[in-house]
């Protein structure tokens, strides 16, 4: 996400390496760069200039404290100013009303369908809703069986009438099934269409007039960058829409659409997906956005993907485990599981601030665990419970049976060794006091 303008902007601030202050001259020359590097990104000219301007009359304003090097005070203005850019803060989407209405609409294409179903589940699993999805999309003959599947798939309810062909009818209807029914969000998937259209683009209108939604989302594919922006600016000035939805996130490394969309339209984003499966939509937060984009990483969110795997209960009996040093290799799976279920592994590692930089062009596959978990699941409970058992020949057929090495199975047995002291002496004095403050994380504010 964002490695392009990343690495051009780090670039831009080298400019200023070694220099005692900041001056017109070399800010000129860094803002230069910074410019570029946001044209490159697919960022309109007019926003990038006045974005350059903008940092350029706050640097020159600012006192350098002797602490602070010129470059690191440039990262600082321009990471606010992305934020500023972008937000300045993070929109929650609005669940008012009984039931909450949710129309979703956007080009054809750009994942509507997709982003019905994730936003079923988010609201399901992390807001406690009991949505329910209505089928609008009566022209594209795959799309109704599509939200069948997905809806399926997150165990949400799908409302369909294939015999209408009326969208503003099955919504109003689907809005009533939702009351008898005792759904408190309904969302309404409808055609993509395009904003030259305007026999579609009435039908769009319709429907927002007769079912009065709280919020209608507008939907777009981030990889379609500046035109992206002209195509919400279209659709707004039509649907005038509370909030943007920006797909396929994950595979655009110039994110020009994240950094202009708000300036133009002057609605938020809020929400990203992030990747295909269900559960890869987050809420959009400009502040965090811009730390990813300057290479700062984004250790909140990371913190709240591994709150949401977090079972107090499970955790206090790992603590006990370790503490008896028990601690062995079924739970050292139920670790590895716990990480998986938090999303793609570069990701995750991404997150952490300074460690995106350096793992940039490494290849770092979501089954990295695969040779870890084949070498545990190739031992006996026996042995996975007291791994001082396992001698020369266990070893030998384990690595037989995992489709190892020896020297594989001899690597993870020390690590795990090693691992279990780590942990024995995280449950004395100081350990016990973090441990605690882990527990606790669950207080700790999303922003």
């Amino acid at each position: 996400m964002f490695e392009g303008l990343s690495d051009k902007l780090e670039r831009s601030f080298k400019v200023l390496k070694g220099h005692g202050h900041i001056s017109e001259v070399n800010v000129a020359e860094t803002l230069k760069e910074v410019r570029r590097a946001l044209l490159d990104a697919d960022v309109s000219f007019k926003i990038a200039k006045q974005f350059t301007e903008t940092v350029k009359e706050k640097a020159l304003g600012q006192k350098i404290l002797t602490s602070v090097s010129p470059g690191q005070l440039m990262v600082k203005i321009v990471h606010d100013e992305l934020a500023q850019l972008m937000g300045p803060e993070s929109a929650e989407v609005n669940l008012k009303g009984s039931p909450s209405i949710i129309l979703i609409a956007g080009l054809q294409g750009s994942g509507k369908t997709t982003f019905s179903a994730k936003l079923a589940n988010f609201l399901k699993s992390k807001k406690g809703r009991n949505p329910i999805l209505v089928a609008g999309d009566v022209y594209r003959p795959a799309a109704i069986n599509q939200l069948k599947v997905l809806g399926e798939q997150v165990n949400v309810k799908v409302y369909t009438e294939e015999d209408n062909k009326d969208p503003v009818k099955i919504a109003k209807k689907g809005i009533e099934h939702a009351k008898e029914y005792g759904h408190n969000v309904v969302i309404i998937d409808t055609a993509g269409r395009l904003a030259i259209d305007e026999e579609m683009m009435n039908e769009i209108t319709a429907i927002k007039k007769e079912v009065n939604p709280q919020e209608t989302l507008f939907v777009v594919d981030s990889m379609t960058g500046q035109d992206a922006v002209n195509t919400a600016k279209a659709f707004n000035d039509r649907l005038d829409y509370e909030g943007v939805v920006l797909t396929k996130l994950d595979g655009d490394t110039r994110g020009g659409a994240a950094l202009s969309i708000k300036a133009i339209v002057n609605k938020p984003i809020k929400f990203v997906g992030i990747g295909e499966k269900m559960d890869a939509i987050d809420q959009f937060h400009p502040n965090r956005m811009a730390d990813r984009i300057l290479g700062m990483g984004d250790i909140v969110s990371l913190v709240e993907k591994a709150q949401e795997q977090f079972d107090a209960e499970e955790a206090r009996n790992l603590q006990r485990k370790i503490a008896k040093n028990q601690f062995n290799f079924d739970d050292f799976l139920k670790q590895i599981k716990q990480i998986k279920k938090m999303g793609n592994v570069k990701d995750l590692m991404g997150m952490i601030p300074g460690v995106g930089k350096a793992i940039k062009n490494m290849d770092i596959d979501d089954d990295a665990f695969k040779g870890i978990e084949a070498i545990i699941y190739s031992m006996t409970p026996e042995e996975r419970n007291d791994p001082k058992i396992l001698n020369g020949s266990r070893r030998r057929r384990i690595a037989v049976g995992s489709g190892t090495d020896i020297q594989e199975v001899n690597q993870l047995i020390k690590q795990f060794a090693e691992t279990q002291k780590m942990m024995k002496m995280m449950t004395g004095g100081r350990g016990k006091n973090l441990m605690r403050a882990m527990s606790n994380m669950k207080n700790v504010p999303g922003r």
